[in-house]
């Protein structure tokens, strides 16, 4: 069964940066994209970056710019570097496998992110 742990969140000023982890207990981790999301409060839950076996990257406008996706295939660990935070990407974070558009395993716990002065 493919679990996805996800840490780093926290309460962070605005402006300020937060590094999160996704750890997946999965064989073959090398071999599948990856992708982050995250639910603000009260609205839908939204990709904000995803990341292809090969490495090629894409991000929601949004978050261009100053999120950065990144995988450690050794760790079976993808991260999500997040710098000038502002109050709009408040809200909690998941990590799990896509296929394209799809996600495909069931959702870790997610970790709460949340800007605030």
């Amino acid at each position: 069964q493919v679990e996805f742990v996800e840490s780093g969140g926290g309460l962070v000023q605005p402006g300020g940066s937060l590094r999160l982890s996704c750890a997946a207990s999965m064989s073959l981790f090398s071999t599948v994209d990856m992708a982050w999301y995250r639910q603000p409060p009260g609205k839908k839950r939204e990709r904000v970056a995803a990341i292809t076996s090969r490495g090629a990257r894409n991000y929601v406008d949004s978050v261009k710019g100053r999120f950065t996706i990144s995988r450690d295939n050794a760790a079976n660990t993808v991260f999500l570097q997040m710098n000038n935070l502002n109050s709009e990407d408040t809200g909690v974070y998941y990590c799990n496998r896509i296929i394209g558009t799809i996600v495909v395993n069931s959702w870790g716990q997610g970790t709460q992110v949340t800007v605030s002065s």
